[in-house]
């Protein structure tokens, strides 16, 4: 955690990749169990986040599935990018395991959702609006989040780059829980690119320290 802020790096299928993103000291490591995902993991990968959280990135499945994958990969968190209740929500909290909500944000009544989801999700997560699941690699228009008024942290995603520290450093939000990394890290889908992640991490914490 750098300053208080989570750093989590998402779409990871490799061992060996996953290790040497871990040991770079991020919070959180996403698996994707996505069928229609570039990034899905089709098989369990022979090193698993020891020290960072694992979080479990599914749309609309079947939640006996979700529970199962969250046992065989000994998740931490379960992330939910489709159109899940906060019922279902309510319902894997109920089993110990901990809830990120993703919403898309284009406009201000896009927040107006996330006051149904306060009781069931540990975090949200705020991305950009594409015509697939999963995230556009694009950014939307943060302003919008300075109207966010609810109480559940939220994790910011969408477009950003190893260039972004400075604009992330610019951006205050009291709800503001941490980063979410994915495809503008990458050598290709699934694969991070390692000199970029400690980059962006160096950068971030001499921002954040000046």
């Amino acid at each position: 955690m750098i300053n208080n802020k989570l750093i989590k790096v998402c779409g990871m299928k490799d061992g060996q990749n996953i290790h040497e993103t871990e040991l770079l000291g991020v919070d959180m490591i996403g698996l994707i169990f996505y069928p229609e995902s570039p990034r899905y993991v089709r098989k369990k990968p022979d090193y698993l986040p020891k020290h960072a959280l694992r979080v479990g990135v599914f749309v609309n499945e079947d939640i006996e599935k979700v529970k199962k994958s969250a046992v065989r990969f000994k998740l931490d968190f379960i992330q939910l990018h489709g159109s899940e209740s906060p019922e279902y929500c309510h319902s894997l909290r109920s089993e110990g395991l901990q809830v990120i909500k993703a919403f898309s944000i284009a406009k201000t009544r896009d927040l107006l959702k996330t006051h149904l989801y306060e009781t069931s999700c540990r975090y949200f997560l705020f991305d950009t609006p594409c015509t697939q699941y999963g995230g556009s690699g694009n950014t939307f228009d943060w302003n919008i989040l300075h109207i966010y008024n609810g109480k559940t942290p939220f994790l910011l995603s969408g477009g950003i780059t190893p260039f972004s520290a400075q604009r992330l450093q610019e951006f205050h939000h009291p709800r503001l829980a941490g980063y979410d990394l994915n495809s503008r890290f990458e050598l290709e889908p699934g694969m991070k690119n390692i000199e970029q992640l400690q980059m962006f991490i160096n950068d971030l914490h001499k921002k954040q320290t000046i």
